[in-house]
């Protein structure tokens, strides 16, 4: 009985020590669990913060790469801008050296041409001053021996008192015969008149004006050229893709600058930014809208002033697209002038002196109208101008005449008419006339000088005037020493030599004044 109590007992005992031992590793198990719970949530906050701070560092990466981006473009499109004006003033300079290149070789063809006649006319004179030679010699001769025996001069001295004598002789019949020619040319009037014509080509070959091609649109803010810009350059971007013209905007106060070389896409940019900056309302969208409105209006505004230029001569019967291009000319501008006037002026005058001529007065103006048409489209076309135009008209169903009128009017072609020399010299008279092109002031000034004093250097001259802006100068000689008829040799001199040793544009009359005044006094 104690032995069993005493085993219970044991038993008993053993199984608290053992609940015991379960117990402390259960707390033990649960006291682990727990610190792992608070570990797990400590690396869970870790983890998150790690997580928000690689998304602060992706963010700020990002930015930082997007501004990087956005300046980089800036910088390239400030660079291709640059580029951009950089390439439009070297070609700007190409174009003006390609057309001083062109009139000088007009120029040189012109005088070529000149040379080449008188060369004829030289050999010519020459052939028969061979022919009299024998006839004087035999003269001078039989002078000499007769006035060797009348006065006893020796052989020396009555040769050169015979050669003074003919030289003098010679010159005075030359002049005689000079007086009697320019007689007989106005008495053939119809006859010369043409010939005139003919060699009426234009000689121009001043400074030049350098064709506009930016256009200043006032601003009525320095604010009104951020909005211009846009955010990010978007609205400036648009314009310039829409027009198809660079929006320049520097220094310049309350003012941007449009530039380009096609007039009438500068005159729609002109017109649409001013509307965008009075309406206030600039971006994309408005801008596109406000383009194409305008576009349709300078269209019709081109094809009235076409309509306009043809009811003005009374011409009919033009293709609508010859149409179109005459009123282009409205924004073309040549040296300083205005290409849409001077062909209504060209017309005119072409018709002015057709009708003198006898010739077809209607045909005539139709070709004086169209002999710039090339212009309109020479900035989109390779060529000569008057080819260009010639290529147009013969396109769009113009006479073979009129074709040929504008193709030759800068002798590009061979004239085979009498109509593409009446269209030159009314080109060249619409060109040359005073205040139709600038011209520098100082040249111009220059000029006259060089005008009076190439007239002062010939012998026997006292005085000379340029007048007229340099259309004639007049000239006072010493009636003692310059007679009648060597005053019509010393003004052909004195025009030959103006044109060897002087550039001006259209023609210069020489004017040659002798006169002799007697005085006396009543006492």
């Amino acid at each position: 009985m104690d032995t069993s109590i005493i085993i219970i007992a044991v038993l008993a005992l053993l199984v608290a020590v053992l609940g015991l031992y379960v117990f402390s590793l259960i707390s033990k198990r649960r006291i682990a669990e727990g610190k792992a719970r608070v570990e797990a949530g400590k690396a869970e906050e870790i983890l998150q913060s790690a997580r928000r701070e690689a998304e602060n560092i992706l963010k700020e990466a990002a930015l930082q790469a997007k501004d990087h981006m956005l300046q980089v473009k800036l910088d390239f499109e400030q660079e291709t801008r640059d580029r951009k004006n950089e390439l439009g003033q070297v070609e700007k300079r190409l174009l003006q050296k390609e057309d001083l290149l062109d009139k000088k070789n007009e120029h040189i063809e012109s005088r070529s041409a000149e040379i080449a006649k008188k060369e004829r006319e030289v050999a010519e004179q020459e052939r028969r001053l061979e022919g009299s030679r024998a006839e004087l010699e035999a003269r001078i001769a039989q002078a000499s021996a007769d006035r060797q025996r009348i006065a006893g001069l020796s052989a020396e001295q009555a040769k050169a008192e015979i050669v003074e004598m003919v030289t003098n002789e010679a010159k005075l019949e030359a002049g005689k015969k000079v007086r009697v020619i320019e007689e007989e040319f106005k008495e053939e009037a119809t006859q010369k008149a043409r010939k005139m014509i003919s060699v009426a080509v234009q000689r121009y070959a001043a400074d030049y004006v350098t064709e506009h091609v930016v256009t200043a649109v006032p601003l009525p803010s320095e604010e009104m050229k951020g909005r211009i810009i846009g955010r990010e350059g978007r609205n400036i971007r648009a314009f310039e893709a829409a027009t198809g013209i660079d929006v320049i905007i520097d220094d310049t106060p309350e003012a941007v600058i449009l530039s380009g070389f096609n007039p009438v896409r500068r005159e729609i940019a002109r017109i649409s930014l001013s509307r965008l900056v009075q309406d206030g309302r600039i971006h994309p969208a408005r801008i596109e809208e406000t383009v194409e409105k305008v576009t349709k209006e300078v269209d019709e505004t081109i094809r009235e002033a076409g309509e306009q230029a043809l009811f003005d001569l009374g011409i009919h019967g033009v293709h609508a697209e010859l149409v179109k291009l005459v009123g282009k000319l409205k924004y073309r501008t040549s040296y300083g002038q205005n290409i849409y006037t001077h062909s209504l002026e060209v017309a005119f005058l072409c018709g002015m002196i057709a009708s003198e001529l006898g010739l077809n007065a209607k045909v005539a103006k139709r070709a004086g109208l169209l002999h710039d048409i090339g212009k309109a489209v020479d900035h989109e076309v390779e060529g000569p101008h008057a080819l260009i135009g010639a290529d147009l008209a013969r396109k769009y169903g113009e006479s073979s005449r009129v074709v040929h009128s504008i193709a030759a009017h800068h002798e590009d072609e061979s004239p085979r008419d009498i109509l593409p020399i009446l269209v030159q010299a009314a080109d060249a008279l619409s060109g040359a006339r005073p205040g139709a092109r600038r011209e520098m002031l100082a040249n111009y000034l220059k000029r006259l000088e060089d005008l009076e004093a190439i007239a002062k250097s010939f012998a026997g001259v006292e005085k000379s005037y340029a007048i007229q802006a340099g259309r004639e100068v007049r000239i006072i000689v010493d009636n003692q020493k310059i007679s009648d008829d060597a005053a019509c040799i010393l003004a052909r001199d004195i025009a030959k030599k103006v044109e060897s040793d002087l550039s001006y544009p259209g023609q210069i009359r020489v004017t040659v004044i002798r006169e002799t005044r007697a005085v006396d006094y009543a006492r």
